[in-house]
């Protein structure tokens, strides 16, 4: 693939995506609700699209094809897990999400647990944990933008260059209208990602023999079809991910942002079709490159190498969707980010803090993160493995305190703020220090921790005032406005 289809690609899809993005600004005075949650006025499809682009960033065609080219169908049993943990606690979560944040008028992720809890401390401790785990994980999509870029160029364009492609896009596409403009590009976005997972894994099954794909592989590669995880490394892998819907802010903020609850529902509906289908697809793909292109060391590059087996006019539009996908997981990772930075950490101590003032603060903000995990891609670190896994098993330890506030009326502020100190601790030391005892991850241990630490201080500490009457208002709204 030459580097003037390549760029004439990214250019036709920013130029189209710049439109949406600035199309969506909101004309007159802009408040933080609007920038951030699209006055909490978004549709059921474009609140589906947005949550499938914001879930599913280029790790699926990138990671899960790689993992399956060298794990086989272990892989999509681990991303079957994941999809369906997603659903049942979009079920359970999001309808109280959504009445939540509307009820109480609550922005961010981290808001929510500074009310329930009515403490301050719990909101920014949670937002900081959040920024130090996810900058590395968003750092990641650009990462994999530059090497995407550099290997399907075959070096005619530079790794910094795909970085700083990546970076510019997020920018645009984040700045004129906030949630707006991410929400409508991330539809752009999810379509592409699809139409184009569908014509590449219709074209191999052509080249294949059509039907016959499956008894090439039975012939070829039945090893990759019998399931040869170990438990430990199933449940390592999984469990972060399977929480994904409830720790991850980008998407947990999704939560606020339908306009009624028909429009929660096909939201919930419309990516569980969507994650169903693209993670089938996906793992497809990757046990055709298994046949296509065997004895890859990294399977990383087995996405990268199958392009190469495609018509041009197939492999840009796949190429494409790649870095739509990096990029609408990045760009909603900086605009939560950037909203949890401005509102639970510098509006919580300064209480003065104008809302426009705020706005701005946050927006600048914006900028910041992305230049930072600019430069930090550049670094290129080996170490970026290790702060990935660090991030997933990290943003799990705020499981007991979001269980808490939405279930256990006796939670408790120490409890929360203990809870997440212990077990981000208890991740970050046996991450860096590589330790896995008993042969469980960092993230089982971190659980594990946090889990005591919140229910032992919860039961000897007095939890908020407010907090039987949230859960009390929480449950009438709950059986009036979706029947349970």
């Amino acid at each position: 693939m030459t580097a003037s289809l390549l760029m004439a690609s990214v250019g036709l899809w920013f130029v189209i995506g710049s439109y949406i993005s600035y199309s969506s600004r909101q004309r007159g005075k802009i408040d933080l609700a609007d920038y951030f949650l699209g006055s909490r006025r978004i549709n059921g499809f474009v609140s589906a699209m947005t949550y499938s682009a914001t879930t599913y960033s280029a790790f699926m065609m990138v990671g899960l094809v790689g993992l399956t080219y060298r794990y086989g169908v272990a892989a999509l049993g681990f991303e079957l897990t994941y999809l369906m943990g997603t659903v049942i606690l979009l079920v359970l979560f999001a309808p109280r999400y959504w009445i939540a944040g509307r009820k109480y008028d609550l922005i961010s992720p981290s808001e929510l647990l500074s009310f329930r809890y009515e403490n301050k401390s719990v909101g920014a401790l949670n937002s900081l944990l959040c920024i130090v785990m996810l900058i590395p994980y968003a750092s990641v999509q650009l990462i994999g933008a530059g090497y995407l870029v550099e290997t399907l160029s075959d070096g005619s364009l530079s790794y910094t260059t795909g970085t700083v492609i990546a970076a510019i896009v997020t920018f645009v596409f984040c700045w004129w209208a906030g949630l707006r403009s991410v929400a409508r590009t991330d539809a752009l976005q999810a379509v592409i990602m699809f139409v184009a997972s569908l014509m590449l894994v219709g074209y191999l099954a052509l080249k294949l023999g059509g039907g016959g794909f499956h008894r090439v592989l039975v012939a070829e590669r039945s090893d990759l079809l019998r399931l040869n995880w170990s438990p430990s490394f199933f449940v390592g892998l999984t469990l972060p991910w399977a929480f994904f819907a409830i720790t991850n802010p980008q998407v947990v903020q999704r939560l606020f942002i339908p306009k009624d609850c028909v429009s929660i529902r096909r939201m919930i509906v419309g990516f569980s079709y969507f994650g169903f289908f693209y993670t089938v697809i996906c793992c497809i793909l990757g046990l055709m490159a298994a046949l296509m292109v065997p004895g890859l060391d990294l399977p990383d590059n087995a996405m990268p190498m199958l392009l190469k087996e495609v018509p041009p006019a197939i492999s840009v539009v796949v190429f494409v969707s790649i870095l739509a996908a990096a990029v609408s997981t990045m760009n909603s990772i900086v605009l939560t980010l950037s909203n949890m930075f401005g509102r639970d950490l510098l509006k919580a101590y300064n209480p003065g803090l104008s809302e426009e003032r705020e706005l701005a603060i946050s927006k600048i903000i914006i900028v910041c993160l992305i230049a930072a995990c600019l430069l930090f891609s550049q670094l290129k670190l080996d170490l970026i493995v290790v702060l990935s896994s660090l991030a997933s098993g990290g943003l799990l330890v705020q499981l007991p305190s979001i269980i808490g506030a939405f279930f256990w009326k006796k939670s408790s502020a120490k409890g929360a703020v203990a809870s997440i100190l212990v077990g981000g601790i208890t991740v970050g030391f046996l991450t860096v220090a590589n330790l896995k005892p008993l042969g469980q991850w960092p993230a089982i241990w971190g659980l594990l921790t946090s889990s005591v630490a919140f229910v032992l201080i919860s039961k000897k500490t007095q939890p908020p005032k407010g907090a039987e009457s949230f859960l009390r208002e929480l449950k009438e709204d709950l059986t009036a406005k979706f029947g349970f």
